[in-house]
């Protein structure tokens, strides 16, 4: 027999029954959401960070994602789906509305609110990145859940296949299947 020295990756199942554990923890008392929050932190600022104009607003928008989470963390249903998707979930919405609110802004003022200068075309983007969170949305659960690691979270086919029980080319496949759905529908939302 061999000795080994100390595993440095928790298994799937232990991390997986651990983060169980936490959640229904923090259900129970709000107090102990801090955990959660200590271990999704990271995570959450790095997804809002890369879609934010600047720090400020990723800071702000990270907050609201962790004060959304708390108060709706009494409804939240475990499926064996990482916290952590839950809360880019939140995050991808809050920066949805975000991006509507400034879109309203910006029809109702003419002008760019951050930057004061004419608004050309940022109200269009802002558009189309609402759309394809709504088209996201309405994906099949396997195609959206492949899309939100794969592109939010921004997991390896591999990791994906792991998460998911599922063979790579299986992962590949409702990649490609999710795509080009978004595709179609993305163009036809544009006329």
């Amino acid at each position: 027999m061999v000795a080994r020295g100390p595993t440095l990756k928790t298994p799937p199942q232990d991390a997986e029954a651990k983060e169980q554990r936490l959640v229904e923890a923090a259900q129970s008392d709000p107090a102990k959401f801090a955990e959660l929050y200590e271990l999704n932190f990271e995570r959450v600022y790095a997804y809002v960070a890369r879609r934010s104009r600047d720090r400020a607003e990723a800071e702000d928008l990270t907050s609201e994602v962790f004060h959304r989470a708390l108060a709706n963390l009494p409804r939240f249903e475990w499926r064996g789906v990482p916290f952590a998707a839950w809360l880019l979930r939140i995050a991808a919405n809050a920066l949805a509305d975000r991006w509507k609110r400034t879109a309203q802004e910006r029809e109702f003022y003419g002008r760019d609110p951050v930057h004061n200068e004419p608004i050309a075309n940022g109200l269009a983007e802002v558009e189309r990145h609402a759309t394809l969170f709504r088209l996201v949305e309405q994906l099949p659960a396997d195609q959206r859940r492949v899309i939100e690691m794969r592109f939010a979270e921004q997991r390896s086919i591999r990791e994906i296949a792991q998460n998911l029980g599922r063979s790579e080319g299986a992962v590949k496949q409702l990649q490609f299947r999710a795509l080009e759905k978004l595709r179609g529908r993305m163009v036809e939302a544009n006329g």
